[in-house]
């Protein structure tokens, strides 16, 4: 059996970790190749995969994917949930713009010499709409509603003591009315620990890599009267356009300024690429008293063209309810410009 000393094992995980930050890069689409002045807003389907996740991620502007050492990491960086040790499961509710509810809820438990395995869903509704057209401006006397659901699994494991690396499969499903379309993705992201200072951590990661999406129901049906005759109809289909999903790269890095018996404050920076969008930039940082109280601040997109989103604001509790329990309760507010502002609730249990 050949065996690895500690120096070769760090040069292996060195190398690896390089390798797949290459390998994530190769996936990012050249936005040069379609114009500076292009952001390709609104041109993916399922909008609601980039709802953030994590009253504690969105505290800190979004600044997570080197932070990622809860459950909320299945979100930003799936790699982190090797940091998981036990049990966590959390509930994430967001009364977003335009009375646009959002859901989310995770489970993940670390097995011994395995890996964390966790599963999750999110889900995007919306109250129903009366459905109007030119004939009938006041409404047809019919109501239709959308949404979206994503169902998915996770496994992130420690190659090394500083190196971990984790995957999400998921189905998406999105529905408008009697349309529907669905499709499976992968997240992919990467978390590695540099012993320097305070433990310099450096994450990457990539969402939502997949097939295209498109629509498809009765509602493109259309039945056409050919002739004078009563009985000439014909059936035909409006053919719709195929959308690609919104892909988002993050890299980011994140380092405890303080850390001491009683105190820690840990500030984080990333840098985003989405396929839809320009190039953003999110900062913030964490303050925690004993591990059991916590402020956050940050200002989210940064640089992103056009946007409303800016400053970002949370607060948090972690309670020991018993010897085995803790209840974690977080709060983030996030200000959103000219839209209305959101405020993010989640409960979680770590067990």
């Amino acid at each position: 059996m050949i065996k690895l000393n500690s120096r070769e094992l760090v040069m292996k995980s060195n190398k690896t970790f390089l390798m797949i930050l290459v390998i994530l890069f190769s996936f990012t689409p050249i936005q040069a190749q379609i114009g500076a002045s292009l952001t390709k807003t609104g041109t993916t389907a399922a909008q609601f995969l980039k709802i953030v996740v994590g009253p504690r991620a969105l505290g800190m502007g979004g600044a997570f994917t080197a932070t990622s050492n809860d459950i909320s990491a299945v979100y930003w960086n799936p790699g982190g949930l090797s940091r998981i040790y036990g049990k966590e499961a959390t509930f994430n509710h967001v009364d977003w713009l335009l009375d646009i509810n959002f859901d989310f809820a995770a489970f993940a438990i670390d097995l011994e010499g395995f890996g964390t395995i966790g599963a999750f869903v999110s889900g995007m509704s919306m109250g129903e709409m009366v459905v109007r057209t030119v004939e009938k401006p006041e409404g047809t006397g019919e109501n239709f509603s959308a949404g979206g659901l994503a169902i998915g699994v996770s496994y992130a494991r420690n190659l090394t003591d500083n190196f971990s690396i984790g995957f999400n499969a998921k189905y998406i499903r999105e529905h408008l009315w009697h349309m529907s379309s669905s499709t499976f993705a992968l997240d992919i992201g990467t978390l590695y620990s540099i012993p320097i200072l305070n433990e310099l951590r450096i994450g990457a990661s990539i969402s939502n890599f997949g097939p295209k999406m498109q629509l498809s129901g009765r509602d493109i049906l259309i039945i056409t009267q050919v002739g004078a005759g009563e009985g000439n109809l014909i059936n035909t289909q409006i053919e719709l356009d195929e959308y690609e999903l919104p892909l988002i790269f993050r890299f980011g890095a994140a380092l405890d300024v303080i850390r001491t018996s009683s105190s820690r404050l840990t500030t984080g920076i990333d840098a985003i690429h989405p396929n839809d969008n320009t190039e953003y930039v999110n900062s913030g940082f964490e303050y925690s008293w004993n591990e059991m109280v916590f402020i956050r601040a940050g200002y989210k997109s940064l640089f992103e063209k056009g946007t409303e989103q800016g400053f970002t604001f949370g607060v948090g509790m972690n309670y020991r309810v018993l010897s085995a329990l803790n209840l974690k309760v977080d709060y983030a507010y996030q200000d959103f410009g000219r839209l209305k502002s959101i405020h993010y609730f989640s409960l979680g249990l770590k067990f």
